[in-house]
């Protein structure tokens, strides 16, 4: 399933219905921060009126005792304003932080769970972009916009009510010019929202070349393409700017139409309520008051204008996170899984299998593909690029499923069973090792996370990783650096087998380990592989033919099928392809 960050989307904000999901499970800081919320929204309504209580009673009484009661009402107002201000912050701070954990904790559940063909289709770095960039906007929209919204939205009310109070003929002459103003906000702002989505695609893109130079920095500067890389991280850039810039000028916009017409309105109504005044119909304190309320509504409004954009910027963010929340693992387990046989055997079979890449649908990795390896055998898989080996440890780890055929461990088709059952009972030792930025240990127990050290140092002991890790400078809990830096190629291979060690599986699938290293870490690394693939049933992926002599059984591959089996002897005097592949790199090897 590919994500499409192209495809059409909804227009409205209705998309932030996965974000009050998350924050719906909270629904006592809710109440808490929506009860200090309108205690907040009144004490500020409130302020007006008591200065026309001040220029009407207090100013016109003569005397000061009545001047200073007023003062008193208001500065009660304002401690009230000030301390449930202060609370409405804490909560919806508090739920804009958890309800961002939540979903991140959600979304990452969820990647877990979906099979490696998604993560080809789909690009890690825009994921990524996903987790954080997107949940951040969200982080600030829960945390500060929705809180400003509601803040204004309640004041907005407040101050109609108590404008019809005060004067309903001006309060009615103000609100003819409403619709003026909302108009506006509904066709400026689906517009925003579809560039904001855009905007933040942009920004995923940014992300994922960053991540990929960065992966690649040897090779970027071993090759001299630096310039190449800034001026594609440049482009990359500059799209998100131009993107930020049609989002910032449609805001822009929008925000000057409302003010605009909000304050015109409150101008014209004010000059009214001046020949008001001036024929005696209304005090001079309830004009005082209603041009006040008047621009509590006008910025109320603008306010709001503001928050909508930002609001439509998160119901984009929540669109693309509900994405990665939505997609379904095409890899699961049946409703009613089959229990594979315990003890374990480690047998493992191909019944007339046909695979293809979900990525590359017109080419068969395999076609109707046979192959059966019994308990405890040690069986080499060879073959030129291309011919289908790494898939058979695809389909047999379940990362995918085959278009047709089926594929049985001890005898129970894959499909049947639970996938975390079939993993478990297999050790895996790619060619190129996996390390995390974390300790030696945790890189260890990666094989078993309830290992004791004890069984760590035996495990690091047969996988000959012993010495180098007590050299380290705190032993098990030096962190190795990003994807284990510190080490050499050869330690970490002895550290894979170590994880192999540790998992203790009956099918071992090695995927030739010792390809890339050197004479002296090869004969170690070999040396540890021999230990490990005592007792268990050991399928070899052999780039180099020097290492599958002592196989109990040799299989040559081609074009996804089988075209040859046999011993080294035998299929060397065969003069077929294994032959053909012999010749090539031993005659190589003696040149």
């Amino acid at each position: 399933m590919a994500i499409n960050s192209a495809r059409p989307r909804g227009r409205s904000i209705s998309s932030l219905g996965m974000i009050w999901r998350f924050a719906s499970r909270y629904p006592a800081r809710i109440a808490a921060a929506a009860l200090a919320l309108i205690v907040a929204a009144a004490a500020t309504s409130g302020v007006p009126w008591a200065f026309k209580l001040i220029i009407d009673k207090g100013f016109s009484s003569g005397g000061t005792g009545d001047i200073a009661r007023w003062f008193e009402y208001l500065l009660l107002l304002v401690v009230v304003m000030a301390l449930s201000t202060a609370t409405r912050f804490y909560f919806v701070s508090w739920l804009g932080e958890r309800t961002v954990a939540d979903i991140r904790l959600a979304v990452h559940r969820n990647l877990l769970r979906l099979s490696p063909g998604f993560f080809e289709e789909n690009r890690p770095a825009e994921i990524t972009s996903r987790l954080t960039v997107d949940t951040t906007i969200i982080e600030q929209v829960v945390g500060t916009t929705v809180s400003v919204a509601l803040r204004n939205l309640v004041m907005g009310v407040a101050c109609i009510v108590v404008l019809f109070i005060l004067s309903a003929k001006l309060a009615g002459m103000m609100l003819l010019g409403i619709p003026l103003i909302v108009e506006p906000i509904i066709i400026l702002g689906r517009k925003v929202r579809a560039v904001s989505t855009r905007s933040q695609d942009r920004i995923a893109d940014v992300g994922a070349v960053t991540s990929e130079v960065l992966g690649a920095m040897k090779i970027v500067q071993a090759f001299g393409q630096e310039p190449r890389e800034t001026g594609r991280f440049g482009a990359a850039v500059e799209n998100v700017f131009s993107t930020a810039k049609k989002r910032m000028m449609l805001r822009a916009v929008m925000t000057a139409i409302i003010i605009f017409l909000m304050f015109t309105a409150i101008i014209l109504v004010i000059w009214q309520g001046a020949v008001d005044v001036a024929a005696g119909r209304m005090t001079g304190g309830t004009i005082a008051a209603f041009v006040l309320y008047g621009g509590l509504l006008a910025g109320a409004f603008g306010a709001l204008s503001e928050t909508y954009g930002d609001l439509l910027r998160a119901a984009g963010a929540s669109e693309r996170l509900n994405e990665l929340l939505c997609a379904e693992p095409e890899i699961r387990a049946p409703a009613s899984p089959i229990p594979l046989p315990d003890p374990a055997r480690g047998a493992l079979a191909f019944e007339d299998v046909t695979f293809r890449y979900p990525t590359r649908p017109e080419v068969s990795a395999l076609d109707r593909f046979t192959l059966a390896v019994a308990p405890r055998e040690r069986l080499a898989v060879v073959g030129p690029s291309g011919a289908g080996k790494t898939t058979l440890f695809q389909l047999a780890q379940r990362f995918y499923d085959p278009q047709a055929g089926r594929i049985t461990l001890d005898g129970v088709d894959l499909t049947a069973a639970d996938p975390a059952d079939v993993r478990a009972r297999i050790a895996m030792v790619p060619q190129e090792t996996v390390m995390f930025a974390a300790s030696a240990r945790d890189n260890l127990r990666y094989g078993r996370w309830d290992a004791s050290d004890d069984e760590l140092w035996t495990a690091a002991r047969d996988a000959n990783a012993e010495s180098f890790l007590r050299a380290l400078p705190d032993g098990l809990d030096t962190f190795m650096g990003e994807a284990g830096a510190r080490l050499s190629g050869g330690q970490r291979q002895r550290i894979a087998i170590a994880r192999a060690l540790l998992r203790d599986a009956p099918l071992l699938l090695l995927d030739e380990a010792t390809s890339a290293l050197d004479a002296e870490s090869e004969a170690q690394v070999q040396d540890a592989l021999d230990r490990l693939m005592e007792h268990r049933t050991t399928i070899v992926i052999a780039h180099r033919l020097a290492t599958v002599r002592a196989a109990d059984r040799i299989v040559v591959m081609d074009a996804g099928r089988i075209v040859e089996q046999g011993t080294h002897a035998v299929l060397t005097s065969q003069g077929g392809l294994y032959a053909r592949l012999a010749a090539l790199q031993f005659d190589g090897l003696a040149a």
